[in-house]
This record gives structure tokens, sequence and C-alpha cells, in this order.
């Protein structure tokens, strides 16, 4: 059964340009690469941000950790900051593939964007990405004086595994004290490793872009068991928190046709039940990573819906 009458159809050159393809430990290598060569076509950042590279501090015992930093030239003396992590099924992507979206946000909020390039797996398994999470947002803390960052108001961001890595940092934050994020912006977060053993999982959802044979094979990289066990922390995993309460606004997006739909619609409802402000949205006829094809009705609709609410969540104008 396909799903593919239920496509956007503005929608079909994507899924047709992007052929869906199942990742293995075989063909992770030279699917890396590819995805690596799709930086040159990225388009330019505005003029009027600066983009500076650092190497801050790890964890402890860890490799110091790279990060973009993603500033307004001028502007306030105070900004929001945005700590945005990069998607890619917990093992592939970077933050320089989402550059000119850090840059528009810097532009648009006058913000800091903070974009670490947290250690991937199969190489390193949970829980070293929230880890290299933890260590940029303490290191943007820090440095808030000298990057003039308003603490108050610091969102955490992402998209697919980064929206995922983002719901799971809010949990580890919250929990340990520390720090204070204002609001989550969450995009397909893939946030439930139980989804990729679900048995009766509807074909409806996860035939493009990013299946399910991938979601196994991330999970079970980023967990260094097989997903579905009755151990998995919710730091790795958010949707396996048994108390989801004092966690901050959450904007959530997803596509109708994503394979997340279902988890993403299971946690919301458990956020809202625990008193926790959510925006949810989901996209008809939009498979996962839709809105990488811009210009569509659909893509549109997101960016406004998206920036609207991130704008709420750091309070400046959109």
């Amino acid at each position: 059964m396909t799903s593919r009458h239920l496509v956007d159809p503005e929608l079909l050159p994507l899924i047709e340009a992007m052929p869906t393809v199942t990742l293995s430990a075989e063909n992770l290598g030279v699917i890396r690469q590819a995805r690596d060569a799709m930086l040159a076509m990225l388009p330019p950042f505005p003029e009027s941000v600066a983009v500076e590279e650092r190497f801050i501090p790890g964890p402890v015992g860890a490799p110091d950790v790279r990060v973009k930093v993603y500033r307004k030239k001028s502007g306030a003396a105070s900004h929001p900051a945005i700590l945005h992590l990069h998607g890619g099924g917990y093992i592939m992507g970077n933050p320089e593939f989402m550059g000119p979206q850090c840059a528009l946000w810097a532009d648009v909020f006058d913000a800091v964007v903070v974009a670490p390039a947290y250690r991937l797996a199969p190489e390193t398994a949970f829980p070293g990405n929230v880890e290299d999470a933890y260590a940029a947002l303490a290191w943007a803390v820090k440095h808030a004086g000298e990057l003039g960052i308003d603490t108050t108001r610091i969102a955490v961001a992402g998209e697919s595994a980064g929206g995922g890595l983002a719901a799971a940092l809010a949990l580890l934050v919250r929990d340990r004290g520390e720090y204070r994020f204002c609001h989550q912006q969450l995009i397909f977060p893939m946030i439930d490793d139980r989804t990729a053993v679900c048995a009766g999982l509807s074909p409806m959802y996860g035939e493009y872009v990013w299946n399910n044979g991938s979601n196994h094979f991330g999970w079970s990289s980023l967990l260094g068991k097989a997903p579905g066990s009755a151990d998995v922390s919710p730091y790795a995993a958010a949707a396996r928190a048994e108390d989801v309460s004092g966690l901050p606004p959450v904007f959530m997006a997803t596509g109708a046709l994503d394979l997340f739909t279902e988890e993403n619609l299971d946690y919301a409802k458990r956020l809202m039940a625990a008193g926790v402000p959510v925006e949810l949205h989901v996209y008809p006829g939009a498979p996962h990573a839709f809105m990488q094809y811009p210009g569509v009705a659909v893509t549109k609709q997101y960016m406004r819906d998206a920036m609207a609410a991130l704008a709420r969540g750091l309070g400046v104008q959109s």
C-alpha cells in the first residue's frame, strides 16, 4: 500500500528528487558524503550576519565541541539566543546544513544562534550527543556577557533527530536545574525509539525520505542496542520520560505523512495534559523534511507558523 495519493501535488517533485534510501552500516559513509556535497548548493547568508566557528570545552573526558555562532553585525546590546541542534537521524549531519536557517534567525530576531556539531552515532553512542548539546548550552550561558545573550531568553530548536535531541536536552536541563530554556521548537522530532519496532504502524507514515528501516538503524546506532528495550533513557528518547511537567512551552510541527507523526502527536498530548503550553501543527500531504522544498504553499505556511511561534517564544517582534 502506498501513500503517494496523499502527497501534496506541489511536493511530488521533492519525493522524486529525494528517493528514499534505507540507511545501514554498509551505506552510511556514502550517504554522509553525498549530504556533505550538498552544502555547496546552500544559498548565501544575509550580509548583515556574521558567522564564527569556535571549539568549546566538551563534557568531562570528551573532546572539544565545534560550534557555529551566528550573530547580527549590528543590533541591540542584549539578544535572545537559540541553541540549534541539526538533524540526521543521530547518525549524520552537521550544523552547516541548516546554516541558512540559523542566519535567518540571527537576522530577523537579532538573536545569537549557537549550533554545535554534536558527536554522531554509531561512532559515539548515547549520551555523547546530549552531553555535547548540554556543554554548548553551558558555554553560551558562561559567555553570555561576551555574546550579549539575555539568559532568560534562550530557546532550543531542532529538526528530526535535532528535534528529538532538543526535547531530550530540555528534559535534562529541567532535571539538572542549572539552566533554563524559555521555548522549545520541535520540528518533526525523532523522540521515540519504539516506533522502530511498532508492528501496527500505518503504512501511510514514513514511506518517503526517512523510513522505518533507516529509523531502526538510527536508533540502534545511538542506543548501542536494539530499539524498544525496556530501559531506554528519556535523555536519549524523550517520549520515554514518565514526567513531562515543568518543561518550556513547545511549538511542534510535523507532516501528516511523516514517520514520526504518531509519536509526535502522542508526545504533544502528554505535554498538554501535564500543563505545558503546546502549539501543534500537522501539515497535510507533507512527508519528512518537506520544508526543504521552498516556494510551495505548505512550506510557506510552515515558515509563517514556525517563525511566528519562535518570535513569541523569544519575546521579540516578528
